[in-house]
């Protein structure tokens, strides 16, 4: 496929540099026509325009990836399948749940995908927490704990994502979608949305920290945190089964060597058989990411995870904290 990038910043570039196979990267798009240039010069990339409309238009583009601001993801993405065009959408896919509904619609009546950039999905450890759950061997899941969160930087009060016009909101949106997306994925639908959003350090009209809580009609519930307040980068997923226990520390980089701890109880109970995963070679959960939408579009079928519908619940999981935030 001839794929378009539009959006060529930290992430464009990313994405840039996880098409694989004999796919080409031929059209590039940012409204800094310089950024767009750097990126273009870097890749060898025929195409360059700071007119997102000419990009999609342009009949030899299959597949566009959406890796702007966030208000700008769900206009292009619907702008995009409109025009027959195949997507991946940087998560959260847009700013509220209402946007990505004309979106579906869309995709389903001209049959195109639509994948959402929920990568965290394809991090080797949570791909191997997810085997060992299907097994069965842990049982089922009872309840997850969740941390994610990171120290911002000087500025960081005045760059974009603290602005809700640009962003939908602070660090529940940003880092806490993630973490709602990753619970639904090991535990299915949830019925209840407590929690709140709040800023405690941070000079920004939007959220630092959120405390969600999501819990199912049978009780199981996921206890999650996210804060820009954390000061060292750290993630940690707990996923606490009736036979074992998951957890899931560091992504990488920053975030620490990635591992999972599997922790298999025994019929007599006592210390747990333990199994440590390690995974130091860096992140290839966006290269991954990539080959199961190219899948999913060669396939002519619909995508098994982290498509438009999954973003759609993870921004009403949100937008419902947002709902009791602090005023």
């Amino acid at each position: 496929m001839n794929i378009g990038i539009i959006g060529c910043g930290l992430i464009g570039n990313k994405r840039a540099n996880a098409i694989s196979g004999e796919h080409t990267l031929y059209a590039v798009c940012d409204i800094d026509m310089k950024r767009a240039q750097r990126l273009a010069e870097d890749k060898k990339v025929p195409v360059c325009t700071d007119d997102y409309k000419e990009l999609i238009g342009d009949s030899k583009v299959e597949l566009v990836i959406v890796s702007t601001l966030n208000y700008q993801l769900a206009p292009i993405t619907l702008y995009a399948v409109q025009n027959g065009k195949h997507v991946i959408v940087e998560k959260p896919g847009a700013i509220s749940s209402d946007e990505l509904i004309p979106i579906m619609e869309e995709a389903k009546r001209n049959k195109v995908v639509v994948k959402v950039g929920f990568n965290h999905r394809y991090h080797p450890a949570m791909q191997k927490a997810k085997e060992i759950i299907d097994s069965g061997t842990a049982g089922e899941v009872m309840f997850i704990r969740g941390r994610y969160g990171h120290g911002g930087r000087i500025g960081y009060d005045r760059e974009w994502r603290s602005d809700a016009s640009l962003s939908g909101g602070g660090e529940t949106i940003d880092q806490g979608v993630h973490l709602i997306d990753l619970s639904r994925w090991y535990m299915g639908d949830f019925d209840e949305v407590m929690g709140f959003a709040d800023t405690y350090f941070w000079d920004m009209p939007v959220d630092d920290n959120g405390f969600i809580g999501l819990r199912k009609k049978d009780g199981r519930a996921a206890w999650l945190q996210v804060s820009c307040t954390e000061w060292k980068n750290m993630f940690s997923l707990e996923i606490y089964c009736k036979n074992a226990k998951l957890a899931v520390e560091g992504l990488g980089g920053s975030y620490g060597v990635e591992k999972l701890y599997h922790y298999q109880m025994l019929p007599e109970m006592g210390p747990p058989d333990t199994v440590i995963y390690e995974y130091p070679r860096g992140d290839r959960s966006w290269e991954i990411e990539f080959k199961e939408t190219v899948k999913a579009i060669e396939s002519g079928g619909e995508l098994k995870e982290g498509g438009v519908e999954d973003a759609y619940e993870a921004l009403r999981i949100v937008e419902k904290i947002y709902g009791k935030r602090h005023a």
